[in-house]
């Protein structure tokens, strides 16, 4: 199934060198986005993805990768006009209406969170390592559903700002949360023969480090609605 994952990632590259050929993208933003790329496919394709297979906590550090430095680094490398060039009116269809669900921060913090526990529910974490097809599943799905509430968060403007905070904190609240389930249980919630040891260190993956992106984020986020209300105090 690596296969498909390749390809996959493959389209969504040469969506983005096309649509460079018809929009010239900055320097940087494509710096940005080709590392991005790169980061995603030894991401999904390299030896991590061996490791996630038998082990827990490469596996946490894989879905981290995906939905907290990757979805973010592409979603900063803005890389929507070139996508959009690229992919012409057909790609439209696909990219518009899911631009709206953008919006409304909390609506895409609820998605996220639905993927995230979903494929974190015993039953269906396993089925991900059983099936390659549902392991390319849920990692479309993190990826997507990660996309839309950092693309909803890290361009909310005015009167939006307030709904992204709050859309960070509950998303820093559940992961928290799924990330102490996993470091203090008692017994291996995933398989019996995985090690327990290995289950708190993915617990305690997703608790800290996972958490330092979207204190970034709500602090970058804070100072702008901070900016926004000192202006309209002093009418500017």
């Amino acid at each position: 199934m690596g296969l498909l994952t390749g390809a996959l990632l493959a389209v969504f590259w040469g969506l983005y060198l096309r649509g460079c050929a018809r929009l010239a993208a900055g320097w940087h933003r494509g710096l940005v986005f080709h590392g991005t790329t790169l980061l995603c496919v030894v991401t999904l394709l390299g030896p991590l993805d061996g490791w996630a297979k038998t082990g827990t906590a490469a596996h946490m550090t894989q879905h981290m990768l995906l939905m907290v430095v990757i979805a973010p680094l592409w979603v900063l490398s803005r890389p929507l006009p070139q996508i959009a060039a690229g992919g012409g009116r057909r790609a439209a269809l696909l990219w518009r209406p899911l631009l709206a669900l953008t919006r409304h921060p909390l609506l895409c913090a609820y998605l996220h969170g639905i993927a995230i526990w979903f494929w974190h529910a015993p039953l269906f974490y396993n089925l991900a390592l059983k099936e390659p097809l549902w392991h390319t599943i849920e990692h479309a799905s993190f990826l997507g559903t990660a996309g839309l509430f950092w693309w909803s968060v890290l361009n909310s403007r005015g009167n939006r700002v307030p709904g992204a905070l709050l859309a960070l904190l509950v998303t820093l609240m559940h992961t928290g949360f799924l990330g102490a389930l996993l470091t203090f249980a008692q017994t291996p919630l995933y398989q019996e023969t995985r090690d327990l040891q290995d289950q708190q260190l993915a617990g305690l993956i997703m608790w800290v480090p996972g958490a330092i992106p979207y204190l970034v984020a709500a602090l970058w986020l804070g100072h702008r609605w901070l900016q926004l209300l000192m202006a309209r105090m002093t009418g500017h």
